[in-house]
């Protein structure tokens, strides 16, 4: 049974969420404290999954509380649940909170906020992994594509199409502009999984605020070099797989899903690399000397593979399900049932396109070939379509080169 804590200084609005969840008492156990500091001695005296707090509080407010649980208790989901929408408000929340919910919340949105957090669960079954990317605030970025972005913002007349144009060439700056924009803070009605539209409605101003003010981006420093990691190699290759999948036969609305997926499908690579650099290094070294695929070393060894923890984070950012699964599942898209080809087989197939056109020089060189996956090609009626699909992207990388 989960174990949900609810946090909030005003009596009547715990009652009411006591009323309101009255149905899920048999799926969760409902724990509700009336401020910061009740919170805290509740977690101290037993586990919960998920903590949904308000954020003005009197004593230890919501972000505060929010900080201390992601350095004490990093595995749980830290959710803001608060009717006060400015913006000094959000930006207090944005480094502690998985996601951000808006008074009044209907039963529904609760309820798919908490099980889809947590359900994530059981993509992970190591806890030091869970509660290092519970505790992430932000992915880092290639100093270069930082400067980039710093600079245009430096320019009160910089369009925008031109700083999405630098987000979209960034892994770990377009998935937490992702987790931004689709937040309820940001009262979208529909999720938003396009760049371009994203920046576009956080804009200028919004953006030198995060960057300023929180920091919401950093550069990636690792304490010494990976051997058999290149974060350039990696964000080359994100940008090729999200360019294939945006030319694969799908559905625009499916076709979107594709591509950020396309972009994001390898941040867990940037998890490990940044945050488990030990582990993740012994991880290369066995795929090297076994001359493997990374992901199958990693499934040896631990049960899942860098997939799965960065679907794992993406769910808690609240990013769309179809991205989260496309993402979990662009190693093994057998794992669910395929009748067509779809979100998940683009991103399968994409990065496999990918990694053959990019040549040696990819960075995941030990990747099988697509004719390696006759069954699971057929399974989706598309193996006639491979030949003519390499032909049709081969000059994806030549054409990154020259932009």
């Amino acid at each position: 049974m989960r174990r949900i804590l609810f946090v909030d200084d005003e009596p009547h609005i715990l009652e009411g969420l006591r009323h309101l969840l009255r149905p899920q008492r048999h799926e969760w156990e409902l724990a509700f404290a009336p401020g910061g500091e009740a919170a805290l001695a509740l977690l101290e005296a037993s586990p919960y999954d998920v903590i949904i707090s308000d954020m003005r509080m009197p004593g230890i407010d919501g972000a505060a509380l929010l900080t201390r649980v992601r350095e004490q208790y990093p595995q749980v989901v830290r959710i803001v649940l608060s009717g006060h929408t400015d913006f000094s408000v959000a930006l207090r929340a944005i480094p502690v909170a998985h996601q951000f919910l808006v008074k009044p919340c209907d039963t529904q949105t609760l309820r798919v906020a908490v099980e889809r957090a947590s359900h994530l669960k059981a993509l992970l079954h190591d806890e030091t992994i869970r509660q290092t990317v519970g505790a992430l605030r932000d992915l880092p970025s290639l100093p270069r594509t930082y400067e980039a972005l710093t600079q245009a913002l430096r320019d009160p007349d910089v369009p925008l199409h031109k700083i999405a144009a630098i987000v979209e060439q960034d892994v770990g700056i377009s998935a937490k502009i992702l987790q931004l924009v689709n937040s309820a803070f940001f009262g979208m009605a529909q999720p938003v999984i396009n760049i371009p539209r994203a920046v576009n409605f956080l804009g200028v101003n919004t953006l030198k605020s995060l960057i300023l003010s929180v920091e919401v981006f950093r550069i990636f420093q690792p304490r010494t070099p990976l051997r058999g990691f290149d974060l350039e190699a990696l964000q080359r290759h994100a940008r090729i797989t999200a360019l294939i999948a945006a030319r694969l036969p799908l559905p625009a609305h499916l076709s979107e899903i594709s591509v950020v997926a396309g972009m994001l499908h390898d941040v867990g690579k940037l998890i490990m690399a940044w945050k488990l650099p030990d582990r993740f290094a012994k991880l290369l070294a066995e795929a090297e000397q076994e001359h493997c695929p990374l992901h199958e070393v990693e499934e040896r060894e631990y049960g899942f593979s860098h997939a799965e923890v960065g679907a794992y984070l993406l769910g808690l950012w609240g990013l769309p399900y179809a991205v989260v699964e496309a993402v979990a599942l662009h190693h093994r898209p057998d794992r669910v049932p395929h009748r067509n080809f779809d979100t998940i087989g683009s991103v399968f197939v994409a990065n496999l396109l990918a990694r053959e056109i990019e040549g040696a020089g990819a960075g995941d060189s030990l990747a099988k070939p697509l004719d390696a996956y006759q069954g699971r090609l057929t399974s989706m009626g598309i193996e006639e379509n491979i030949v003519q699909w390499r032909a049709d992207m081969a000059g994806i990388p030549q054409m990154l080169s020259e932009a």
